[in-house]
């Protein structure tokens, strides 16, 4: 069988690029969406169910490397765990990780992908270090924003009075404020206890 792994690492992101370019033709596919390439790929949902199928004579195809994880023992562990057990492993555009070359291969770019994570936490730490100075320094961050964390689209006691005196439901006042129900609820019962 022909098994295909998608991963995004944000909500916001979709896995059809993936799937787009790998082509399709797959007997099963799996994903996870939204999981840090940080995570062990045997604790991701959909890869530890990619992990329970698969048997020998089948191949997984993933369009990078970096989509099976960015921490290069990990991936160079599952890599080898599936060509143990007679899985063949296809990275889009390089073709099938053998033995011997293909785990080189596999091994440098497992390390560049470990390399970028890095990278990518040190860029945001950085980011918000200057961010933080900035708004104690200006009153804004380093890119004019009036505080560090997303903004508060209403006053939970504001919402909640409002709710109470109109005798409004989650609903209605949801649609008043242009919040969701989940934060209406939260702000209410914040109310509540406070």
């Amino acid at each position: 069988m022909r098994f295909a792994y998608y991963r995004v690492s944000t909500g916001d992101q979709s896995v059809e690029a993936q799937r787009n370019a790998m082509g399709g033709g797959f007997d099963e596919e799996y994903a996870d969406e939204g999981v840090s390439g940080g995570t062990m790929a045997a604790h991701r949902a959909g890869f530890a169910k990619l992990l329970n199928r698969v048997r020998s004579g089948d191949s997984v195809h993933v369009y990078a490397v970096d989509r099976l994880g960015r921490d290069a023992l990990d991936v160079q562990a599952t890599v080898r765990r599936l060509i143990d057990a007679g899985v063949s492993v296809h990275v889009h555009g390089l073709g099938e990780i053998a033995r011997g070359v293909g785990e080189l291969i596999l091994a440098v770019l497992a390390q560049v992908a470990e390399m970028e994570r890095r990278r990518i936490a040190e860029r945001t730490a950085s980011g918000r270090e200057a961010a933080r100075k900035a708004l104690a320094e200006t009153g804004r961050t380093h890119r004019g924003k009036a505080s560090m964390g997303r903004p508060f689209a209403a006053d939970a006691a504001t919402v909640a009075n409002w709710r109470r005196t109109t005798k409004a439901s989650i609903s209605e006042t949801a649609a008043h404020f242009k919040l969701s129900a989940a934060t209406v609820k939260r702000y209410c019962a914040s109310a509540t206890t406070a």
